[in-house]
């Protein structure tokens, strides 16, 4: 299962997203990202595990090759990231911010870099750094939400994503991430509520669904929950997304289960 906020979707996802976004995803490893980088018309963090392993050889190769170029070293720390060499994709971002330390979206990757690997004081700064006021970006103010939900600061988490939403309105990886902030401080009918405005938009893809799924799971309503987490997935994922699902809130401490999952993914 993966922690994800939207970026990269995930979200998601890079340029990586990080955040809070709780993806359940039986295809990569368990990592928190929000968010989303787009390869083609298919996101990282909607690639199965054979694709991502397959995106991540192809990037290390161009990046062996062309390691100065901006555009494959985003690729390629997204897909490290979303992979789980959290370490390995800071590492590439450091390099990459040392030769473009003015760019806007090279700073925010580097920032959500540094989120996934724990520093989120240091992190919080980056994204702050990228943002312009004179040309705010509803991306960075995401992230910076997706950062202060990791801080423990809800209601200035709140504040950035409504940020973002007036300057993207219904953009589903920031209602999910929206969504998702509810879930942290277990307001599980407010998180439905964003979750399920964020799943109607057109452009909502499976980490939406996922995160929407575990939070009418949840609630009990476990049949649902499998229903919505099937979505569009390939068989072999929709299958261990709902056996993960039943397994996890059948339990009678589905919550303290949840907030176990939260510390080993940190």
């Amino acid at each position: 299962m993966r922690f994800a906020v939207g970026l990269k979707n995930s979200t998601t996802a890079v340029v990586v997203g990080l955040g809070v976004s709780l993806l359940l995803s039986g295809c990569a490893t368990d990592k928190r990202t929000t968010g989303s980088i787009k390869k083609g018309d298919n996101t990282v963090a909607s690639m199965s595990v054979t694709e991502l392993q397959q995106a991540t050889a192809r990037f290390s190769r161009l990046y062996d090759k062309d390691p100065k170029s901006r555009k494959i070293g985003l690729g390629y720390a997204a897909a490290l990231r979303m992979t789980g060499r959290d370490e390995q994709s800071l590492a590439v971002m450091q390099q990459m911010v040392i030769r473009f330390p003015e760019d806007r979206h090279v700073l925010a990757a580097y920032g959500k870099a540094l989120a996934a690997t724990g520093n989120f004081e240091k992190a919080l700064k980056i994204v702050r750094r990228a943002q312009r006021p004179d040309q705010p970006d509803w991306r960075l103010y995401s992230a910076e939400g997706a950062i202060l939900d990791q801080l423990g600061n809800s209601q200035g988490a709140r504040n950035m994503y409504r940020k973002a939403l007036d300057l993207q309105p219904n953009e589903p990886t920031v209602l999910s991430n929206l969504g998702m902030s509810y879930v942290l401080t277990n307001d599980l009918a407010g998180a439905e509520t964003y979750l399920k405005k964020a799943n109607s938009q057109p452009s909502a893809d499976s980490r939406v669904r996922q995160n929407l799924a575990l939070v009418i799971g949840l609630q009990g309503r476990f049949q649902e929950a499998e229903i919505v987490a099937r979505g569009e997935l390939p068989i072999e994922q929709a299958e261990a997304n709902s056996k993960y699902l039943r397994q996890m809130l059948t339990q009678k401490n589905a919550w303290n289960q949840l907030e176990k999952v939260d510390k080993k993914t940190n």
